[in-house]
């Protein structure tokens, strides 16, 4: 960001703790620590409180949206020029390979005032999907070879002439507003894609009761959360998917568009190529739209197998960006001790890291309790990686290791359950305990198929090797 330009306001990220009268700021994805004098924590405090930024403080507030700790806000008083002229800025891109009924209700959810280009991928029956746009007025490109959704997209950007182009797949719906709420972002000129939340949408068939449903419902892997940020690799939010994605159109020039040869990830790589390239990208989650999730088991689970395959080809593109979790040395060692019973040396590796960070911290204002608090969550969210990784990557040992019995079978047990049982916990999804964890360990033994599939496949590894981190939590 740079600065944050001139018309918008800032609001702090709720993992920003402030310590010494508000003149040291520690959070952020990956954390770090900024201090302050008192004359800039007042001046932040003024931004925080409706403020305009101007100087040195537009640029402390630049530093903070890239680092994490703070979100831009649109003010009250601002009207982005981007947003207040939508329809002639925004072009709508849906690829789409048969199913007439999904297109269907994707354009019809569009409120007319944009227009919408939608690309017929060589569907099987063509007539109902022309229909479809004739019916709605958007503009219709057929491909007479099926290229997948990247190849499908790149397509239409040849005849895009506007300054933006969203993508929306057309198995999405989107909600009234949903432009507005993300191309004032672009008024931020090192901004180029800004995404919202995916969330399921209602099942066709009823009323969403089954099982399927409920779980789809908090365990999408379209849906990323309710937390805004930063996209990038080693961030909260590593990814967004082009289900719904808005870009600067230029940029998608400037990046050669999607890459064709890519079936599935096509929208892992445009993102972090977009990152590569020094550009930003912002996930916005109060604006939502909806995507029909699968309605059968087994079509769920193969979508996952599906989804998979696409991190060798991804790895090879984006060298150490696809590590199944980053280990520190004296978290793994009190993860890995917590997970195998044996509490004292649990104990004592988070001790050996707590004692550490606060010689790192205290000098900067930071307390010895909050280093404590750090060194704990580390060990915790290292054992809830390794488990996830774990049933993934390695459930046939873990299968081994239950049948064996004895301590093998507590820590095996222990590595499958602790994820869903936390996430569960977390965010007290609308199904019972015990389906969640058996749905949740077959979403996670299915993707981690797809992923030894795709390694395999093109004899790439990088997804199945954890990276190392510092010593720190």
């Amino acid at each position: 960001m740079g600065v944050l330009p001139d018309g918008f306001a800032l609001a702090l990220d709720r993992s920003l703790r402030r310590f010494k009268d508000g003149t040291v700021l520690a959070g952020g994805h990956p954390g770090r620590v900024i201090t302050l004098t008192s004359q800039g924590a007042d001046a932040l405090d003024a931004v925080v409180g409706g403020e305009a930024a101007s100087g040195a403080m537009a640029e402390l507030a630049g530093r903070l949206v890239e680092s994490g700790m703070a979100h831009p806000r649109r003010r009250h008083s601002m009207e982005s020029p981007v947003a207040a002229s939508a329809a002639a800025s925004v072009t709508i891109v849906v690829p789409a390979h048969d199913r007439p009924a999904a297109l269907e209700r994707c354009l019809a959810s569009m409120d007319g005032s944009v227009p919408v280009i939608v690309v017929d991928d060589a569907s099987r029956y063509p007539a109902p999907i022309a229909a479809v746009c004739a019916s709605h007025g958007a503009r219709l490109i057929r491909r007479t070879h099926n290229g997948g959704p990247g190849a499908a997209r790149n397509g239409a950007l040849a005849v895009v002439d506007t300054e933006l182009v969203a993508f929306v797949d057309s198995d999405c719906t989107v909600s009234p507003g949903w432009l507005d709420g993300l191309t004032w972002l672009f008024d931020d000129p090192t901004i180029a894609a800004v995404a919202p939340r995916i969330r399921a949408a209602d099942p066709c068939h009823g009323p969403g009761t089954r099982a399927i449903d409920r779980f789809s419902r908090s365990h999408s892997p379209l849906d990323l959360g309710p937390h805004e940020g930063e996209v990038g690799p080693r961030r909260a939010v590593r990814y967004v998917p082009t289900a719904a994605l808005v870009v600067r159109r230029d940029v998608m020039d400037g990046v050669t568009g999607f890459d064709a040869d890519l079936r599935v990830g096509e929208d892992v790589d445009l993102v972090w190529r977009l990152v590569e390239a020094g550009w930003r990208v912002r996930y916005v989650p109060d604006i939502t739209v909806s995507h029909a999730e699968p309605d059968r088991w087994r079509q769920l689970l193969a979508r996952r197998l599906r989804y998979g395959t696409s991190a060798a080809p991804l790895s090879t593109r984006h060298p150490g960006n696809l590590a199944p979790l980053e280990l520190r040395p004296l978290p793994t060692v009190a993860a890995i001790a917590a997970l195998s019973g044996r509490p004292r040396v649990a104990i004592a590796a988070v001790t050996c890291s707590a004692l550490a960070l606060t010689r790192t911290v205290r000098s900067l204002g930071v307390p010895a309790a909050q280093a404590w608090t750090w060194s704990v969550q580390g060990a915790a969210w290292t054992a809830i990686g390794l488990g996830r990784s774990a049933t993934m990557l390695a459930s046939p040992v873990l299968a081994v290791a239950v049948v064996r019995g004895g301590r093998s079978r507590r820590a095996a047990l222990a590595l499958a359950l602790l994820p869903p049982v936390v996430e569960w916990v977390r965010t007290r999804p609308d199904l019972d305990l015990p389906r969640w964890v058996a749905a949740s360990i077959a979403d996670d033994v299915a993707y981690g198929a797809g992923v030894w599939l795709g390694c395999l496949r093109t004899r790439s590894w990088g997804p199945l090797l954890p990276a190392a981190g510092s010593w720190g939590r």
